[in-house]
């Protein structure tokens, strides 16, 4: 679904590495709006820049040229404080690996979040178990990573993401770990969350994921374009 806001803005985005005496140009003058409620996928293969354009919307890097507005702000005039709120607020990351911690329960997981953004202890308790009963896991909340499939640890790690309420959820091949029926299980979450109005940027090798998506783009060698999938 969308609402038509944009939410998201960049224009001639590139990142360029030095490698010895050799530049690679990894992105190459990337131009990407997104709108509220969009659910968009960013379709490559590997080394064709996508975790590299997910690392700069996510705010984990920045761009060598071009600019990037979050919610109308230039992210390059922020300083170090507001990206660090930006990356705990506005955007909440979903990776393949999972990223729990092992020594921590799915509740304390996804309280984490919410206790660096100072929410008072009775708000952080009602909200985590508002977030795992909201990704069906209201019987697992106090077990342990170990103690869990991969799909349910997907879910542990999307509570965790959607805890604070962010304006964008950012999911880094969210199935890449998991087989193909319980991939289907995270994909229909995500058509729930983004039913609900959530905004989700997808990063995906995989054809048959990016299909679940409203809109996707493609990503190769640094130059994105839009169009459907053939191959689906």
């Amino acid at each position: 679904m969308t609402s038509g806001e944009e939410i998201l803005r960049m224009e001639g985005i590139t990142k360029e590495y030095q490698m010895g005496d050799e530049v690679s140009v990894v992105l190459k003058g990337i131009d990407l709006s997104v709108n509220r409620g969009e659910f968009l996928a960013v379709l490559g293969p590997s080394g064709s820049g996508k975790s590299t354009l997910m690392n700069i919307i996510g705010c984990l890097d920045v761009p060598t040229d071009g600019k990037y507005w979050l919610h109308g702000n230039l992210i390059a005039d922020e300083d170090q404080t507001s990206l660090a709120h930006i990356r705990s607020a506005e955007i909440g990351f979903i990776f393949q690996s999972f990223y729990l911690l092992q020594r921590q329960d799915a509740w304390h997981n996804v309280e984490l979040p919410l206790i660096y953004a100072n929410m008072p202890e009775r708000k952080r308790k009602e909200r985590v178990e508002e977030m795992l009963i909201k990704v069906g896991l209201e019987d697992k909340m106090f077990h342990m990573p170990n103690q869990l499939s991969g799909g349910q640890q997907q879910r542990v790690a999307i509570a965790r993401a959607i805890a604070t309420n962010p304006t964008i959820l950012l999911a880094d091949e969210p199935t890449g770990a998991l087989d193909q029926k319980t991939g289907a299980q995270v994909m229909d979450l995500f058509h729930s969350l983004n039913d609900e109005g959530r905004t989700i940027i997808m990063i995906t090798h995989d054809s048959k994921i990016a299909a679940h998506a409203g809109r996707i783009v493609r990503i190769l060698d640094g130059n994105i374009s839009e169009g459907a999938i053939e191959d689906a």
